[in-house]
C-alpha cells in the first residue's frame, strides 16, 4: 500500500490541471480534472455523491471511504459540506495521481482531510480502521461487453464474468471495515447485479435500491443488526 501526500499534489495540481490532454469536467459544486487514463466521469454518479452527503449527516462518528476512488470526484463531493476526513483507495497511479490533484484543487487537502492510497482494494487499510460511511464504485461491465466502451480503460471498466469481481471483492472490505450504526452506497449497473450483491453481502443487508438506468444503480447496504 502506498498513501500518497497531499503536499506533491497541492506544489503539482496547477502544471498537473494544465498537461496536455487533460479534461476538466463540472461535478455538481467541483472541478474535477481527468484524461484518457482514467475512466471519465459520469454525471450521473453525482446522485450517489448526494446520497451519501444526506447519509453522512445522521452517520456515527468517524471518516469516510471511497473504494475505487478513480479521479475522485464522488468522494470529494460526498464530503464537501462536512468536516469528515476522506480516505480514497485505487489501485491505478493514474487514478490516484487525479484523485490528489482534485483533492488540492477542491481545498480540502490543503485542510488534511484527504487521503489517497494507492492500493488494491484487499490491501488498502489497517485491520482496526473502521469507517463511517463507505462508498465503492468498482467496475461493474462483465468482460464480454467492455467492448461496447471502447474510449473507456479497460481494468477501469472490467468486472469480470458477471460484472461483480471487484464488487465481491469491496463487499468482504465494507464488512469489514463499516463502523456500527455505518452505511455503504455502492455503484452498480443494473438491478439484477443490486440484487445479486444483496444475496450474497454476508454481514450487510441490502436497505435500499436507486435505479438510474439506463445508466446505472445504487444500492444501500448496512450491518444486518443496524
Amino acid at each position: 500500500m502506498a498513501s500518497l501526500g497531499t503536499g506533491t499534489a497541492v506544489n503539482g495540481v496547477a502544471a498537473e490541471a494544465a498537461r496536455a490532454g487533460v479534461e476538466h469536467m463540472v461535478f455538481g459544486s467541483l472541478s474535477i480534472a481527468f484524461d484518457a487514463t482514467v475512466l471519465r466521469p459520469r454525471p450521473w454518479t453525482v446522485h450517489q455523491a448526494r446520497w451519501a452527503a444526506e447519509l453522512i449527516r445522521a452517520a456515527p462518528p468517524g471518516p469516510v471511504l471511497e473504494l475505487c476512488a478513480g479521479a475522485g470526484q464522488i468522494g470529494l463531493l460526498a464530503v464537501a459540506g462536512s468536516d469528515r476526513h476522506l480516505v480514497q483507495v485505487d489501485a491505478d497511479p493514474a487514478a490516484c495521481r487525479f484523485a490528489g490533484v482534485n483533492a488540492a484543487r477542491s481545498g480540502r487537502s490543503r485542510r488534511g482531510r484527504v487521503e489517497v492510497r494507492r492500493a488494491g482494494v484487499d490491501d488498502a487499510l489497517r485491520p482496526g480502521e473502521r469507517f463511517a460511511l463507505i462508498l465503492a464504485d468498482p467496475p461493474w461491465v462483465p468482460s464480454d461487453a467492455v467492448g461496447r466502451f471502447p474510449d473507456d480503460p479497460v481494468h477501469a471498466i472490467d468486472g469480470g464474468p458477471d460484472g461483480l469481481d471487484v464488487m465481491r471483492r469491496c463487499l468482504t472490505v465494507i464488512g469489514r471495515h463499516l463502523a456500527p450504526g455505518g452505511s455503504a452506497v455502492v455503484q452498480l449497473g443494473t438491478p439484477r447485479q443490486a440484487l445479486t450483491v444483496g444475496a450474497d453481502s454476508g454481514p450487510l443487508r441490502l436497505q435500499a435500491l436507486r435505479s438510474y438506468r439506463p445508466r446505472g444503480v445504487l444500492a444501500l447496504l448496512g450491518g444486518r443488526d443496524g
